[in-house]
């Protein structure tokens, strides 16, 4: 019991002694240490920050929109190019329908026989459904 009062003792004193120091040490730094002039490094610190993120910001917008506008022209450019040939494919197939489509007008047909020719169809396609539902 007396031998570890007395530690106790010893490590209170060593404590004290280092809070000591570590108190001395620190006047001298609050001693040494410019509060004002910290504070208008550090403001100035903040002002360039906001500036370069500025500028920044300005850069990275205007790379973004030069990229955007030869994309956008490479994009009109290349869907442009498909259009043509799509229209082209089809002015082929359109002028080879034309060059094989008669050049008189067929007689018009008279309405009663335009009805009974699908009324024919309309009993064919009910025969062919009949037979199957037979099967």
């Amino acid at each position: 019991g007396v031998a570890l009062r007395v530690q106790t003792v010893s490590s209170n004193q060593e404590m004290s002694a280092a809070m000591r120091g570590a108190s001395r040490a620190m006047q001298s730094m609050n001693r040494s240490m410019n509060l004002p002039g910290m504070q208008k490094v550090l403001m100035d610190f903040e002002r360039e920050s906001d500036v370069m993120d500025m500028k920044e910001e300005m850069m990275n917008d205007a790379i973004d929109d030069a990229m955007e506008d030869d994309a956008e022209e490479d994009e009109e450019d290349e869907s442009n190019a498909i259009v043509q040939q799509v229209l082209d494919e089809i002015g082929l197939q359109l002028n080879q329908s034309l060059a094989d489509a008669p050049q008189t007008l067929a007689a018009h047909q008279d309405t009663s026989e335009g009805a009974e020719v699908a009324l024919d169809d309309d009993a064919a396609l009910q025969a062919r459904l009949d037979s199957l539902r037979k099967e």
